[in-house]
């Protein structure tokens, strides 16, 4: 008799593959569940593997759009980076992957999800917070953190047999010496041999994006479009392209091409943990930064101080798996207010792993020439600055008179 129905975030590598046989194993029907989120694998070959291994159903979903539009876009448009560096590739597919996958238990009335995520990561966390946001009555089982499975295998080497008994292909997972998670928004290397931090990651673990020495020595010249806060059009070599999915796949081709996107840094996991991380964003990186170029034409000052201090409590949310947090939503009403103003085009150079804004325009611009010039005297009566700069001063000086009494005094006393 089956002990129930469980959907299973499946990637087809050893770990998912081996959690899909023990589970059968143990009892359970199980669905497996492949997110087709822009990764560079052959997931048909995954469909079929899932099936041999046992699986009852087996749903390939194309989300690729989707998590473009309604996930990477978002991120980008919130200017929401994690410790100053990360972009967060691995961290903005996690909810969507999850929402499906509710989903899916939903349609096929399944008690349980489950995913393949260890007990040392984030990803348990962002999976398992968003099951229990979209639906608080889902059971979870992590394999990861339960006793029967950990007693059962105690590392990769248990894993490895397990799949020889049941002959589960793993000859990508025996030659592969670190760990990968790939989307259309980056590719993510770490642990295995990147686990020592004063260790150089070699050039054979970039996968995505050349090296600065192959990159070309010529540029590519390209002209972004964005409506508010987001990208809508790009313009290179006398092409345009526009839709969501096209755009940001043509923009991934350009800056792999020229090495833009690396990264490689030690950050702290939510957990308590920190990791070593190994990251390429091509396409991101290239929106990040011509984004953030438009911001400084259209977007007020103090909108922009409020909007940056934000933007950390976003990267923090999503990286910590809060999407679908009410704090989560009230910070996205925001940020869309502030992007109201983001229009116009950006031209961007790509070249040696840069990606370099030359040129900006909008309708909403709040640079104004003549204010800005030095050789007009338009804009305001510049002696007005005089007493503004006064005013300003007025704390300096009462702080500096304080501090020096206080140093009068103490010699005094000596």
């Amino acid at each position: 008799m089956s002990k129930g129905k469980i959907v299973l975030a499946y990637s087809g590598g050893l770990d998912t593959s081996v959690i899909l046989k023990w589970f059968i194993e143990e009892g359970y029907d199980v669905v497996a569940y492949i997110a087709d989120i822009g990764q560079d694998e052959d997931l048909d070959a995954a469909r079929e593997k899932a099936k041999k291994i046992g699986a009852c159903a087996v749903y390939v979903e194309d989300m690729k759009e989707e998590f473009v539009s309604d996930y990477i876009f978002p991120a980008i448009k919130s200017q929401a980076i994690y410790e100053g560096r990360y972009l967060l590739g691995t961290s903005v597919a996690r909810p969507l992957i999850a929402k499906r996958q509710i989903e899916i238990a939903e349609k096929e009335k399944a008690q349980f999800v489950s995913h393949g995520a260890t007990g040392k990561g984030n990803d348990q966390v962002r999976f398992e917070l968003s099951y229990y946001a979209l639906n608080p009555a889902i059971k979870v089982l992590a394999p990861w953190k339960m006793d029967s499975f950990l007693t059962r295998f105690k590392g990769r080497t248990d894993m490895l047999n397990y799949a020889d008994q049941y002959g589960i292909p793993v000859k990508a997972s025996r030659s592969k010496p670190y760990s990968e998670d790939d989307n259309l928004l980056h590719i993510s290397h770490e642990a295995g041999i990147l686990e020592d931090p004063n260790a150089p990651c070699a050039e054979d673990v970039y996968s995505r994006t050349a090296s600065i020495a192959e990159a070309p020595n010529d540029a590519d010249i390209i002209t972004i479009t964005f409506d508010q806060g987001i990208p809508v059009k790009v313009e290179h070599d006398g092409k345009s392209i526009t839709g969501a999915l096209k755009l940001f796949d043509y923009l991934n081709a350009l800056g792999s091409k020229h090495g833009i996107g690396r990264l490689d840094m030690v950050e702290n996991r939510f957990v308590g943990i920190k990791s070593r991380g190994v990251y390429e964003t091509p396409g991101g990186e290239i929106l990040y930064k011509a984004h953030r170029d438009l911001e400084g034409l259209t977007m007020d000052r103090e909108v922009m101080k409020i909007r940056d201090r934000l933007s950390l409590d976003v990267a923090h949310l999503i990286y910590n798996g809060f999407w679908f947090s009410p704090e989560f939503g009230l910070l996205m009403h925001t940020m869309n207010k502030a992007q109201e103003v983001v229009n116009g085009e950006v031209q961007v150079q790509l070249l040696k792993g840069m990606a370099y804004p030359l040129a900006r325009t909008s309708p909403n611009a709040l640079y104004d020439p003549v204010q800005s010039s030095m050789d007009e005297e338009g804009g305001y009566d510049q002696k007005d600055a005089d007493g503004f700069i006064k005013i300003n001063a007025v704390r300096l000086k009462n702080n500096t008179k304080v501090a020096n009494a206080a140093k009068a005094n103490k010699k005094k006393a000596a």
